[in-house]
């Protein structure tokens, strides 16, 4: 606890809700004692999949190594267990069920984040550093209606607090295949103009569905529309051949566009989002690392994303800067295994296990849906550690807000809190509570030992996953101590702890109201 006022020495100084807060002038003057910020965060990764949190069927060393420098968390959660409204709760503070738009957005989605809503990337900004967004981005681009890649895209990152942005609009199972750099598509030829739908084929590009014989990664559920490298993808798009990415080189592009964002700013205050497209479907690795893992692609992917974590610290160490900047790497959601390619990630597992001991997965309510691995390095003030503490993604915003000294306007990131002493590993306090969402919006409360899971009519597998999503038309009330995998309901035996999670959970929802 001592330690924190001399930290703080150091560092002076969708339907649309614009009730978040308007963005305030940036400020021009430099400040170079402040710390750099890498937040680095992969996708559909386990807390299972790193043998630094004690996987034996992979190895991970770079990451192993930064978690060895670092603070490990182990009771870490995303908001979300699907990956749209995770990354929004993290970059705006709030609640992605407060919402409407955030599912898991299509490619030609809008923009699902307010431009008048204060970001922590504008949060950054204001305090005078350079920012970025770089890989996966999943939160949509330009105006209601969806997104026309041909010319300049706007509204785009640059507009919530990007200076620079290269980024993957969606997912890369789909389309539109292509990054976008600055508003354009990257490489794009504007006599072969991009068309994209996800109502109806476009154009007479050959689909998984109709040409099954030219595919090459065969879909178990869905992932049968255009066909892009032997892939079929989620919609349709015809269009934009010479910008198209070739899945094999992906990881190698964006690691180094983040490479040269910071070679570039090592002289400047930074922070950059990085989203790796690791370790998300289809799961096609560099030839550097397919057949590496001997768990298959899924494995081999794993590799490719501890190598470019690998490849964000050698650069940051040869800079010199690694000791003053903060690099923060998770994951969105929980994993999954099969999402709807044949790609044999559960055949090949040889008894890895990417949900631990946990239940569920990506999509679910239970604890392998949204509890993340989570580590935080820096080298000058963060002592190596495992933290234990009960932490939220959505409150890295108020508390890099807190670090910086930057004050918070009404309405900006109203859930996030300001938990820096447990993020610098200064104290183990735990949050007071945890509300997440599942793939269809049902919401959990964890509070001390217990977690609740309010009642849902909703279907309770993921059809394409067969995932369970935790959704039950009775309460749910599982003591996460002594039955961490949730094999319990213990609702009827506690009536009164449910009571008391049910009403908690009803005055977070009606905690924030839109302006």
């Amino acid at each position: 606890m001592k330690q924190l006022p001399y930290i703080l020495s150091l560092v002076p100084g969708v339907a649309f809700l614009s009730s978040c807060g308007n963005a305030a002038q940036q400020k021009t003057e430099k400040q170079p004692n402040k710390p750099n910020v890498v937040y680095l965060i992969a996708d559909d990764l386990g807390i299972g999949d790193l043998s630094c949190y004690g996987a034996t069927k992979v190895h991970t060393p770079n990451l192993d190594c930064l978690a060895g420098q670092g603070l490990q968390f182990t009771n870490a959660y995303a908001t979300s267990a699907t990956s749209t409204p995770s990354r929004f709760g993290l970059l705006t503070g709030m609640y992605p069920w407060r919402q409407e738009n955030t599912g898991i957005a299509p490619g030609n989605s809008e923009l699902i984040i307010d431009t008048a809503c204060v970001t922590m990337a504008d949060m950054f900004k204001e305090e005078g550093y350079a920012t970025a967004a770089i890989g996966k981005w999943h939160l949509g681009l330009g105006p209601k209606g969806g997104t026309n890649f041909n010319g300049k895209i706007k509204p785009n990152t640059q507009d919530i607090g990007f200076d620079y942005e290269y980024i993957i609009p969606a997912t890369v199972d789909r389309v539109p295949c292509v990054f976008v750099e600055n508003g354009h598509v990257d490489g794009l030829d504007p006599k072969d103009p991009i068309t994209v739908s996800y109502d109806h084929k476009v154009g007479d590009w050959p689909t998984g569905a109709e040409n099954p014989e030219l595919v090459k990664l065969k879909p178990s559920q869905g992932h049968n529309n255009t066909i892009i490298n032997g892939i079929p993808r989620i919609g349709w798009m015809t269009g934009g051949k010479s910008a198209l990415w070739n899945d094999e080189d992906i990881a190698d592009i964006i690691t180094q566009k983040a490479k040269d964002f910071i070679v570039n700013h090592k002289d400047t205050n930074f922070f950059l989002y990085m989203g790796t497209q690791d370790v998300h479907v289809p799961r096609v690795p560099h030839p550097r690392f397919a057949g590496k893992s001997g768990l298959g692609t899924r494995g081999d992917v794993i590799l490719q994303l501890d190598w470019t974590v690998g490849e964000i610290m050698k650069t940051l160490d040869s800079l010199k800067i690694a000791d003053n900047t903060i690099f923060v790497f998770c994951s969105d959601n929980g994993p999954v295994i099969d999402d709807g390619y044949q790609d044999q990630a559960a055949e090949l597992l040889n008894g890895h296990t990417p949900m631990k001991h946990y239940r569920g997965g990506k999509y679910s309510s239970y604890e392998a849906g949204t509890r993340i691995p989570f580590i935080v390095r820096w080298p000058a003030m963060v002592k190596p550690g495992k933290q234990q503490a009960l932490f939220s993604m959505v409150d890295v915003y108020a508390s890099m807000a807190e670090l910086l000294k930057h004050p918070l306007q009404k309405g900006v990131a109203p859930d996030s809190q300001n938990e820096l002493e447990t993020f610098l590993g200064l104290g183990n306090k735990d949050r007071d509570c945890i509300v997440q969402q599942n793939l269809n919006n049902t919401l959990s409360i964890i509070k001390g030992d217990w977690k609740y899971i309010e009642p849902s009519g909703m279907p309770a597998i993921e059809r394409w996953t067969k995932t369970e999503l935790g959704n039950n038309p009775k309460p749910q009330l599982y003591n996460l101590i002594n039955d961490p995998s949730e094999k319990e309901n213990v609702a009827a035996q506690h009536p009164d702890i449910v009571k008391g999670l049910s009403g908690l959970l009803e005055q977070v929802k009606n905690s924030y109201k839109k302006d």
